[in-house]
């Protein structure tokens, strides 16, 4: 089944084309028209713990999710909307990064708000199909891992034997490690304080989107790659790196704790995978536990970056969102009465 897969992020457009079967998939490179769609969705509100087929209903469900997640939902809905026009006869499903955190244990998705308030007031977690896929490169048995999804967006997640025991991301995008702009986890006293002072909800939604984290410390720009090429001559740079630095570190030693130890830690995402400076000055300080990093192979972005006496096993793995959507599509559509061998 040829299959277009769509990855409409917070600061990118991914498509890819593929062909998929029960076994496995490949990428095409050719414009021939799809079989079928996939589209990441970020969030999926409470209820969606699956990818599913997208119908009208579907549809308005998602409409109805968007104040929750202004930045990616509106370009998701969007594309989704132009695509079922230009292929109004080809199924299309919604894949949610939020399903995988369905599995979350109950401790981990509560929040310390009154009971009084609604039930979907809770914490949700973000970039599920990009730790899917990172889990589905490792040979089993997983055991404790790590997953560390850096690139705009920013999460960690601690996975026991495949299933999800923490995360980083709440309720919201906006939640845990700093971002490119987004802040992360801020005390919600600053809040108030902006409130109180005239700031309007929509300034501050506008503030917490689109102007805080690595840009707003620096002042001048989120792109990693640049905060890293001019950290040695631009001092907002050096402390913006710094922060988030401080703060990776912070929230993998959280991760670490939730499951008791750990085996592996995969580094993925735009960062992820291209920040040799930011994966060492990370993993140094977990060198306690015995990790230790071949300095050669971080350089090079290996796939293992980890020497062979480490007792923690440090890899990069190519985030791949739409190898995952593909998967997930082949999988709706093969259970479905549309499409049959």
């Amino acid at each position: 089944m040829r299959i277009l897969c769509l990855d409409a992020g917070s600061s990118s457009l991914k498509s890819a084309s593929y062909e998929q079967n029960e076994a496995e998939g490949h990428l095409l490179d050719d414009d021939e028209p799809p079989e079928a769609i996939g589209h990441r969705i970020v969030f999926g509100g409470p209820d969606r713990d699956a990818p599913v087929r997208i119908d009208a209903a579907v549809l308005r469900e998602l409409e109805a999710l968007c104040e929750w997640d202004p930045l990616h939902l509106d370009r998701e809905i969007a594309l989704v909307k132009k695509t079922m026009r230009q292929y109004p006869d080809v199924p299309q499903v919604a894949c949610f990064d939020t399903a995988f955190f369905h599995a979350l244990p109950d401790v981990a998705k509560r929040l310390p708000l009154p009971r009084t308030l609604p039930s979907y007031l809770r914490r949700y977690g973000f970039h599920g199909l990009s730790y899917e896929w990172a889990l589905s490169t490792l040979a089993r048995p997983w055991g404790r891992i790590v997953i560390a999804h850096l690139g705009s967006g920013a999460s960690l997640c601690a996975i026991h034997d495949g299933k999800p025991v923490e995360t980083t991301m709440s309720f919201s995008p906006l939640s845990g490690l700093m971002m490119a702009t987004r802040p992360g986890d801020l005390d919600p006293g600053i809040l108030l304080d902006l409130l109180r002072h005239g700031v309007s909800p929509r300034q501050l939604s506008t503030m917490l989107y689109g102007e805080a984290g690595l840009k707003g410390v620096s002042g001048f720009s989120g792109d990693m790659r640049e905060l890293l090429e001019t950290e040695s001559t631009n001092r907002a740079a050096a402390e913006a790196v710094e922060l988030f630095v401080h703060q990776l570190r912070k929230h993998m030693g959280a991760m670490i704790a939730s499951l008791r130890g750990v085996d592996t830690i995969i580094f993925t995402g735009g960062i992820g995978e291209h920040a040799p400076a930011i994966r060492s000055r990370t993993c140094a300080a977990f060198a306690f536990l015995g990790l230790h990093l071949d300095d050669d192979a971080n350089v090079r972005n290996a796939a293992l970056i980890s020497t062979e006496e480490s007792t923690v096993a440090v890899r990069v793995v190519a985030a791949n969102e739409n190898a995952m959507i593909a998967r997930h599509v082949w999988a709706v559509l093969k259970s479905s009465e549309h499409f049959h061998d």
